[in-house]
């Protein structure tokens, strides 16, 4: 390491610790030439390979950005959006890569955000997944209700197959078809 006072290019490392939870690392420093002390903080850069193919460092504010999109109206703070950020960064930096495609950002930020806030997943998530129909909604709100069901009781029938049956006006019930389309019964 160079020194920054007489820029002799060999240094000595007297003290070093990890910072920030483990995120980087902190050394104190001694300039042989000079003998003047410094100090160095390293951290693993952690990179983003976008559809494009363009790599660029990992940035917690944009994961900010996009959630905060989702959980407008939402009774969301700011601090809860920062630890969610946080808890991304940490799932990614967890799994020892270098670089990890913006797809796996998007998976990280799905799991917390589903716990902090359902609706803002559930908008999250129809943007990431590309949402293009109604029974795309419908298999997702399906999936969570089914999260809140005590361990061992079943599902009420047609939350596993699909969306739920629709009352019709005059009073008949419709059921929805193999097809995806609604008939009456």
């Amino acid at each position: 390491m160079r020194c920054p006072f007489c820029h002799n290019a060999d240094s000595r490392v007297i003290d070093s610790r990890e910072a920030d939870e483990g995120a980087t690392t902190r050394r104190r420093r001694s300039c042989p030439a000079c003998g003047r002390r410094f100090t160095t903080v390293e951290e693993a850069v952690l990179a983003v390979v976008k559809r494009s193919g363009v790599s660029e460092p990992f940035n917690r504010t944009k994961v900010v950005a996009g959630v905060r999109r989702a959980c407008q109206g939402r009774p969301v703070d700011e601090d809860q959006l920062q630890l969610l950020a946080q808890q991304v960064e940490d799932a990614i930096r967890a799994t020892g890569a270098a670089e990890v495609p913006s797809h796996e950002v998007g998976l990280a930020i799905l799991r917390p955000l589903r716990e902090l806030d359902e609706v803002a997943y559930l908008r999250f998530a129809s943007v990431y997944r590309a949402f293009t129909s109604l029974e795309d909604f419908e298999k997702e709100i399906t999936e969570l209700r089914l999260r809140h069901l005590p361990a061992g009781t079943p599902p009420l029938p047609g939350m596993q197959d699909g969306p739920p049956a629709v009352r019709r006006r005059g009073g008949g019930r419709a059921q929805p078809a193999p097809d995806g389309s609604v008939v009456g019964t």
